[in-house]
């Protein structure tokens, strides 16, 4: 079957962790024996278990988190082009958006004969203030959202550090299509010197994390009134009933940018964060696994999302969370089971759409 041919579309999310150390300032990767900046697995396995996993999704767009940086030096886009040159991959074009302040950006790597894609920001520019606007209207990502949070009636001042990517995607069929990839503000208390300093960050960086998931939804309530096809995937580093700090703030950003609370013309779906929000029956899917060192365990979390608006919900598209234990088909390939856990400490989520 040719790519034209294919009945469903695949989008794909995938935060893979520290993908920039495993490329130099010419974009070309280190296919070496030293040591990658992921725990125990050296710079050239981790690539190889990339292409890997890559090559097994086969999707026709990939929503890439803390992709490869972009400075004066380096590129995002030539990084990841080279990678999919390297490794046969047909989704082989990249669209990089606004740069992050850290070495982690939001990329969308795609199939060219599959889909056109373009950076399709939406939103007024701001100041270092920003306006203060109704929480409706949002300002364009790469710039500032002024919103009372915490109802002092004093706003507070939200930026992100990795600006979510907007596209505008046009299929195989000629229907268009709206992406938002996120990589939402982490709410580990990075600085924590004692219990008090623990609780203190963890309720600033949650506060900072559901403002960011407020102004995305924001944006998708745009999306939605104008009637438009629409998907936000990616790392909210967040999830529902995932901390114990959810219950000061009543919900949890994932289900914010759902719109739990609004009226079904106004949700989004994902089937693995309805199964969280009803974990109280024992099970609940997962997308990260991290060592504990202190506990001497793995946690698991389920951290990341592909969002779909009411249109895409007919046919019933299909997701799929690239889970190595959870997933049976995976666990009958020993080389794919090996490469997901290689090449990062989250593993992909796709949704096949029949478009």
């Amino acid at each position: 079957m040719t790519t034209s041919d294919r009945p469903n579309l695949r989008i794909a999310t995938w935060n893979i962790e520290w993908f920039d150390k495993l490329f130099d300032d010419l974009g070309h990767g280190y296919e070496d024996d030293r040591p990658s900046a992921r725990y125990g697995i050296s710079r050239g396995a981790q690539l190889g278990a990339l292409g890997i996993v890559f090559t097994a999704m086969d999707a026709d767009g990939i929503m890439i988190i803390e992709g490869p940086d972009t400075t004066s030096r380096r590129s995002t886009v030539r990084a990841l082009e080279w990678f999919a040159q390297k490794y046969g991959l047909r989704a082989r074009r990249v669209v990089h958006g606004f740069s992050s302040e850290t070495e982690q950006e939001i990329a969308f790597l795609y199939d060219p004969d599959r889909l056109q894609v373009r950076h399709a920001p939406i939103g007024d520019p701001t100041g270092k203030r920003g306006p203060a606007v109704d929480a409706d209207e949002a300002p364009r990502f790469d710039g500032t959202f002024r919103y009372d949070l915490d109802t002092d009636q004093t706003p507070d001042t939200i930026r992100f550090s990795k600006p979510p990517l907007e596209l505008a995607l046009t299929m195989p069929s000629g229907r268009s299509l709206r992406l938002i990839g996120v990589h939402a503000k982490s709410k580990n208390p990075h600085g924590a010197t004692d219990e008090p300093s623990r609780i203190r960050i963890s309720i600033e960086n949650r506060r900072k994390q559901l403002a960011q998931c407020i102004w995305i939804r924001a944006r998708v309530t745009e999306h939605l009134a104008r009637g438009e096809d629409l998907i936000v995937l990616g790392d909210f580093n967040d999830g529902p009933g995932l901390d114990e700090f959810e219950k000061l703030f009543g919900r949890s950003g994932v289900e914010i940018v759902l719109g739990q609370d609004r009226e079904p013309a106004q949700r989004l779906f994902d089937p693995n964060a309805d199964m969280a929000l009803c974990s109280r029956f024992g099970f609940c899917p997962t997308t990260a696994r991290f060592w504990l060192a202190p506990q001497k365990r793995w946690f698991e979390a389920l951290l990341d999302f592909v969002m779909v608006s009411p249109g895409l919900m007919t046919p019933l598209p299909e997701w799929r969370i690239w889970h190595p234990f959870q997933d049976p088909r995976i666990m009958a390939l020993p080389d794919l089971r090996e490469a997901l856990l290689q090449a990062s400490d989250h593993f992909p989520v796709t949704v096949d759409l029949a478009v």
